[in-house]
């Protein structure tokens, strides 16, 4: 069966998304705003949700339509055919959003696309009423500007959950925006990587995942697992052959430091869980005490901030002491995630490339320094 996938992103990671998944050998990938179209089949899903640490998590794209109407919503939902998904005791809950369109009331359109849905599988399937006592398939709507998108998602869980971190402090960066950052840093399997203000450790525990090449999803379970539609070695293939592709000669290692002992004992804990506790060293320092060590250093980090951790005063107080501390020198480069806008100016100097991402949805600036 021939599909079309959608894999929403952080908004600013639609390229690097997509260029992930031509690298994976996959069809007619195209990279929209906050999402990644691609086809394939379900073999292209399994991978794809194995191996992606970039997407937040994949949709099967089953419509698109107009709809100014209900009637139109409805009529344009029951042409789905869910009986190649659904079955009859299938649980298929719906939710979704409306943005700048005529039908805007959520709960109204939750009620008409469900309507529709079972509509549809009640011909299909010659019943009046469903249990929905089995295996979970989420429709998602989005309608926008009057075009509807109905999907449903393959996920369950997030992809940025890879199974690994247990624990977190209190403002975590996400993985796949740590795992991004690590791609924009160019991170490769012979890298000294340093986060010193690392918390509960993502930045570096996915910076080492890339090293090794260990596929996020490799030990976690994806909602659509359980599906009948889907062939069970689908998945077992996937993630059989990723298991097969971790790198074991690589020289890659990294430095966390942080002034919280707690944050320490779980970043180490996590790195563990993810395989990849033997390339990370995490030791207590204060930024102040930061000294770059001889030879190439590649330092990514996610300083704490105004709306995060600290007040504007101590997050200035902070960017300057970087500033003082991460020195223009031969084999360092710099990648820093802040909102910021006057970052450079109390750091000290221009970044010598910047990009602009979401980190939940607070806007902020990527900052790299290499030159």
């Amino acid at each position: 069966m021939k599909l079309t996938f959608s894999a929403p992103c952080i908004f600013g990671l639609e390229g690097i998304c997509a260029n992930e998944l031509k690298f994976l050998g996959i069809e007619n990938v195209r990279a929209e705003n906050g999402r990644v179209l691609f086809e394939g089949d379900f073999n292209t899903l399994a991978k794809a949700s194995v191996n992606s640490r970039y997407a937040e998590r994949i949709h099967i794209l089953l419509a698109e339509f107009e709809a100014t109407t209900f009637e139109q919503l409805f009529e344009g939902v029951k042409a789905v055919e869910w009986e190649n998904f659904i079955g009859m005791s299938d649980a298929f809950p719906v939710k979704g959003r409306c943005l700048s369109s005529k039908l805007m009331s959520v709960p109204d359109c939750q009620k008409i696309v469900k309507k529709a849905v079972v509509s549809r599988l009640s011909e299909r399937y010659l019943l009046s009423w469903f249990e929905e006592t089995g295996p979970v398939h989420q429709i998602q709507f989005l309608i926008m500007k009057d075009r509807v998108s109905i999907l449903l998602d393959t996920s369950g869980a997030g992809l940025h959950k890879r199974g690994y971190r247990a624990d977190s402090n209190d403002a975590p960066i996400k993985e796949t925006l740590a795992a991004a950052m690590a791609e924009l840093a160019r991170v490769r399997q012979n890298h000294f990587v340093r986060d010193p203000m690392c918390g509960s450790g993502t930045i570096l525990i996915e910076a080492a995942m890339k090293a090794k090449n260990i596929a996020p999803g490799m030990n976690r379970y994806f909602a659509c697992e359980r599906w009948s539609c889907v062939p069970k070695e689908a998945f077992e293939r996937a993630k059989a052959e990723a298991r097969e592709k971790i790198r074991s000669d690589i020289t890659f290692s990294a430095l966390g430091s942080d002034i919280d002992r707690g944050a320490l004992e779980t970043a180490a804990h996590n790195a563990e869980l993810a395989g990849v506790g033997e390339y990370i060293t995490f030791e207590k320092r204060d930024i102040r005490d930061f000294r770059l060590s001889d030879g190439f250093e590649t330092v990514i980090t996610n300083p704490p901030y105004g709306e995060r951790l600290l007040d504007v005063r101590a997050a200035e107080e902070l960017y300057k002491t970087m500033g003082e501390k991460f020195r223009r020198e031969k084999g360092k480069s710099y990648t820093i995630i802040t909102p910021d806008d006057d970052f450079e100016k109390i750091f000290g100097r221009r970044a010598d490339k910047r990009r602009k991402l979401y980190n939940g949805t607070l806007k902020c600036q990527v900052y790299q320094f290499f030159k």
